[in-house]
């Protein structure tokens, strides 16, 4: 069976999920940020997203499962990834995650047991003994992954949004008409 590969914990939990929210930085990135100049010469941030990353999130929308972002740092190129792919909720600048949790909560209609929660720093703590379901990257603070259901392979900005995506539609019942879709089916 396709959800053999995941502890039963965490197939109870994601089977609940309505609702993916995470961090940015070291989740949907590597953690890096980049300044680089603009053409008036003002320094500019700029980040690095994963493609991979994108077209699961994607793949999440298809199938009901909104997503959300929540991060602490303001940044124009967050919010374009945002855009792209089709995130129901967009809060940048906030470090105290838990007023943005609850808002995000009444707004979606969803229980915290319907939510699952993708983080990599301590900033993040707070909202994962809050969701049903809490992921810490490959290269989260160690005290992260201690408070989380499961850990990912995969770093933040190198696969680890897709890593949980493919866990949320494998468990869900959605996979296989991912591959049939694009013909990857045996």
């Amino acid at each position: 069976m396709i959800t053999d590969a995941y502890p039963a914990a965490v197939v109870e939990r994601a089977a609940r999920v309505r609702l993916l929210l995470m961090d940015v930085d070291g989740v949907l990135t590597d953690g890096k940020l980049y300044n680089v100049p603009d053409g008036a010469g003002r320094m500019v941030e700029t980040k690095g997203f994963d493609s991979q990353d994108g077209i699961a999130l994607q793949w999440l929308s298809w199938k009901g499962i909104r997503t959300g972002l929540i991060s602490g740092r303001v940044s124009p190129a967050t919010e374009e990834r945002a855009r792209q792919c089709r995130f129901s909720y967009i809060y940048q600048g906030h470090i105290e995650k838990i007023p943005i949790l609850e808002e995000i909560l009444r707004d979606a209609g969803v229980r915290p047991d319907e939510v699952a929660y993708i983080g990599d720093d301590l900033t993040d703590a707070v909202i994962m003994r809050r969701v049903g379901l809490a992921v810490a990257t490959a290269n989260a603070r160690p005290e992260v992954k201690r408070l989380a259901h499961w850990v990912t392979r995969a770093s933040g900005g190198n696969g680890a949004v897709r890593e949980v995506a493919e866990l949320l539609l494998k468990v869900q019942g959605h996979w296989e008409e991912i591959l049939r879709k694009y013909e990857a089916l045996d």
